[in-house]
């Protein structure tokens, strides 16, 4: 199979769909691999690096999509990009079509089959491919929240970890999946006073084991306001696959938290878990609404893109590998938990969950 690799261009996105060692893999099983000159810098990987690892450099994302067949990024095509596609190519990487209606017509028009790294599933009901850039968000989210915590930014000055004769900050994380755990982790080494809201008694009692040391509560809209209103730093991490993030905290309650409170909704890929979040980019990170900092950044882990893509390539190449070597239909027929990433597919939307959240029509996919 024909493979392209275009350069990222969303706002400070630093990734790259494929890294030289990937590529190697791809060219040794004996596909093409097309990459956009320049596509690796931000990885610290050069032209060079790509060419001695087999792939063919194009001079431009043009190039690229006429070239292959199937198209590798991280994240969600801009519009330029799915004016590119076509119903020959397949395109494999983030969507997040739940806030994104734009997205989702421009792919059904462009006839291309898109999957979806965020809803392949697997034997136990996770999310494998989402759950590096999972794991790299929830640990980055306690961090930027104690960064943006400083007065200059508008929040209130408290020192995460505290000092001698002064507390720390108090953290609260709703939802404690892959992003909420990495949260708490983060959290808990920064010195944090940590409290965790989740749902499901057997869920609760499994966290009491991991974090003997943090206070669990069920999450109910009455312990999400007591606990909002007593933190000074609060991190969304709730998720729905495929569908639109739940709002869990609205206005009123952003209203009446404490002057200089940070939120993080690492939610905000599937619109956001608070009500006056929107997405923003690492170039302009930050805004504050009712006194309470808001960082809403879309693509977290673009930050930290060596340890991002090399986590994401870790997890996306033996899919990749799949479709490369059985073709589209075949990896789809052959893997189920491939098959639920599909989203997409001859001008359908084929995921029930995205249909759903986008009030669209829903087409079950078949071989």
């Amino acid at each position: 199979m024909r493979i392209g690799i275009p350069k990222e261009i969303k706002n400070h996105e630093n990734r790259v769909g494929l890294n030289p060692e990937s590529v190697a893999v791809l060219v040794d099983d004996g596909h093409a691999v097309f990459v956009e000159a320049g596509a690796g810098q931000g990885i610290g990987a050069t032209d060079a690096d790509y060419g001695g690892a087999g792939a063919q450099i194009m001079h431009d994302a043009d190039a690229v999509f006429d070239a292959a067949q199937m198209i590798i990024k991280v994240k969600e095509p801009q519009k330029v990009e799915w004016e590119r596609l076509t119903p020959d190519h397949i395109l494999f990487t983030y969507l997040h079509l739940a806030p994104d209606p734009d997205q989702a017509r421009g792919l059904m028009g462009s006839g291309c089959a898109a999957i979806a790294y965020e809803t392949v599933t697997d034997d136990t009901g996770g999310l494998p491919l989402l759950t590096p850039m999972s794991a790299v968000a929830g640990r980055m989210a306690p961090q930027m929240a104690a960064f943006y915590a400083q007065r200059h930014f508008g929040g209130n000055g408290i020192l995460s970890s505290g000092v001698q004769g002064a507390a720390p900050a108090r953290c609260v994380v709703i939802g404690c999946g892959v992003s909420g755990s990495g949260a708490v982790q983060i959290a808990k080494g920064l010195g944090m006073d940590v409290v965790i809201l989740e749902r499901g008694v057997e869920r609760l009692a499994h966290l009491s084991h991991s974090y003997p040391a943090v206070q669990l509560f069920e999450s109910t809209p009455e312990t999400i306001r007591r606990e909002c209103l007593n933190a000074d730093i609060v991190i969304g991490a709730v998720l729905i696959p495929g569908a639109a993030a739940p709002k869990l905290i609205d206005r009123a309650l952003i209203r009446d938290m404490k002057a200089g409170s940070v939120v993080v909704d690492i939610a905000i890929d599937q619109g956001g878990c608070i009500e006056t979040s929107r997405p923003t980019t690492h170039q302009d990170p930050i805004y504050v609404i009712d006194d309470v900092v808001h960082y809403c950044v879309a693509n977290m882990p673009g930050a930290y893109p060596k340890t991002s893509t090399a986590a994401l390539n870790n997890a996306t190449l033996p899919f990749i590998r799949r479709l490369a070597g059985q073709g589209l239909e075949g990896a789809l027929s052959a893997d189920f938990h491939l098959a639920n990433g599909l989203n997409v597919y001859q001008g359908k939307i084929v995921n029930k969950a995205v249909a759903e959240a986008l009030d669209m029509p829903y087409t079950p996919w078949s071989s």
